[in-house]
């Protein structure tokens, strides 16, 4: 059951992210767009590695590689 519930917030975290964007609230280039997605798509690799989801996975593990550089990067001037 928590992993059930740590999926859906890791879908709602990144999905939020997304609509954010979409609306100008968050930028490409903010630290916190970075974060959102590195800590919902980390909890979504965790429910794909317990169901043993091989392609999801890789798209989640992959997903929060790429969001390590923009979350750890300092702020720009």
């Amino acid at each position: 059951m928590w992993l059930q519930i740590a999926s859906l917030i890791g879908s709602a975290l990144i999905l939020g992210a997304y609509f954010a964007l979409q609306r100008g609230q968050l930028h490409r280039g903010h630290r916190s767009f970075h974060v959102i997605n590195l800590v919902g798509s980390s909890l979504l690799a965790w429910a794909a590695i317990d169901a043993r989801q091989a392609g999801l996975i890789v798209v989640e593990v992959a997903w929060a590689l790429l969001s390590i550089p923009g979350s750890v990067r300092p702020p720009r001037p």
